[in-house]
């Protein structure tokens, strides 16, 4: 017969649906390109090359791009370790790591 788990207490369920989410929110510029964008997609986020050049491709053409939906202080941790990065070799024109927000995330309807 298979074992079923136990349904969690309900403060606990309650609790876990209203914990707010935040998205890591990356932003353009013209001082980064693409390879550097999969390099440190991968690094921070473990991104396969794949998702990492979609972010890429999403970033340079709207301007922004989501790379990552959790709790306050992972999105927070995750967008530090974005300015944290550095330049990029590939770019005389780069002085620094790119830019990134976290915005709450939408509610659940």
């Amino acid at each position: 017969m298979p074992r079923t788990l136990p349904a969690p207490a309900p403060e606990i369920a309650q609790r876990e649906e209203h914990i707010p989410l935040f998205h890591v929110v990356l932003l353009n510029d013209d001082d980064h390109t693409y390879d550097y964008v999969i390099e440190m997609l991968g690094a921070i986020f473990l991104h396969p090359a794949h998702v990492a050049f979609n972010h890429a491709v999403e970033v340079d053409t709207t301007g922004r791009t989501i790379v990552m939906t959790c709790e306050r202080a992972q999105a927070e941790f995750g967008r530090d370790q974005i300015h944290a990065y550095g330049a990029d070799p590939r770019m005389d024109t780069s002085k620094g790591s790119m830019s990134a927000i976290i915005e709450p995330a939408a509610s659940p309807a």
